[in-house]
């Protein structure tokens, strides 16, 4: 027993229909793995399961499926094939639901990779790293949380000395106008040793725009402006910023993806002076809760306290852990 689908070409594939997402219908075949069809190609269609099915004008009826000429009929209700909205599965209809109106702590996804190198013998060392990140995407909006640290120490001659320690976190939302045009806010916090950076505190806002959105590769590009305060441990700057940059997400392969972030925030208080923010991490998944990661990440400021560099740059790799709720 299997669903049915007839292509225009004379081709028939049998296996489990999954959903119909825009233009494509997704069906699970036991030879090939999920399959995905134009709908356009679509001749007929036919389920031994119940599938849920959007009839054109938004009503969702459940039944087993067939079609009828260029009709689509189910549960005693005919469409025109070309015009039905969407079809899910059992599951993904759970899905799609629980997406609908979710709880505050539901449908968070994440990461959590630590670190740790030790040396010991004439020379006395650690190194501890720590990088987080975690989101919440619904139907209309996205909240996401990050942190990265890295401190490190060494004994040498009998004395000892922290060599690194930098903290970096934060956090954004977006709210989705249409599905490219979307709103943002942002909370940004910064601590650097070596930079005689107590704290950077960054607030603001844009708005973005969302120029690939597919299940592979999601690329968003926003804008906006925002205030800056840092407090170094002889001076403190207030400063108005605009900011520009994007966000990237590339499933290279069913193992491996890759994130990349970039910011560019020109001060407008002190012209002529900038900041720069570049984060990029490629994850191999072991198991579906565990993987590899190679995480890089720089901040560039263009007017450092006098005798401290204008680039500092943390880079880790170890095994990382996934959830999703």
């Amino acid at each position: 027993m299997a669903d049915q689908v007839v292509l225009k070409n004379g081709d028939t594939l049998t296996g489990s229909v999954i959903q119909k997402d825009g233009a494509k219908l997704t069906l699970r075949s036991e030879l090939l793995g999920e399959v995905s069809i134009p709908w356009s190609a679509v001749k007929s269609l036919k389920s031994d399961q119940e599938l849920v099915v959007v009839l054109p004008g938004g009503e969702s009826v459940k039944g087993k499926i067939s079609t009828n000429g260029d009709n689509l009929e189910v549960a005693s209700k005919s469409a025109p094939l070309a015009g039905i909205s969407a079809i899910r599965d059992e599951a993904e209809q759970k899905k799609w639901e629980k997406l609908q109106h979710p709880g505050l702590g539901e449908l968070w996804a994440g990461n959590f990779a630590l670190g740790l190198a030790l040396a010991r013998g004439n020379a006395r060392t650690e190194t501890l790293t720590n990088d987080f990140n975690a989101a919440r995407v619904t139907t209309h909006d996205k909240i996401s949380l990050h942190f990265n640290q890295i401190y490190a120490s060494a004994l040498v001659d009998g004395v000892s000395n922290a060599t690194a320690s930098a903290v970096r976190g934060g956090w954004a939302y977006n709210r989705d106008l249409n599905p490219r045009v979307f709103l943002t806010t942002l909370n940004e916090y910064e601590h650097d040793r070596f930079q005689s950076l107590d704290l950077r505190a960054v607030f603001g806002g844009g708005a973005g725009w969302n120029a690939v959105k597919g299940k592979k590769t999601t690329l968003s590009f926003q804008a906006g402006a925002d205030y800056e305060r840092e407090n170094f441990t002889t001076l403190t700057r207030n400063s108005a910023e605009v900011n520009f940059g994007d966000d990237l997400l590339w499933k290279a392969s069913a193992a491996t993806s890759v994130t990349q972030a970039f910011r560019m925030y020109p001060n407008l208080s002190d012209t002529g002076q900038y900041r720069m923010n570049f984060d990029i991490s490629g994850v191999t998944a072991i198991k579906k809760w565990l993987g590899w990661h190679v995480t890089f990440s720089d901040r560039f400021v263009s007017d450092p306290l006098p005798g401290r560099l204008r680039n500092d740059v943390l880079l880790s790799t170890g095994l990382r852990v996934s959830f999703a709720k």
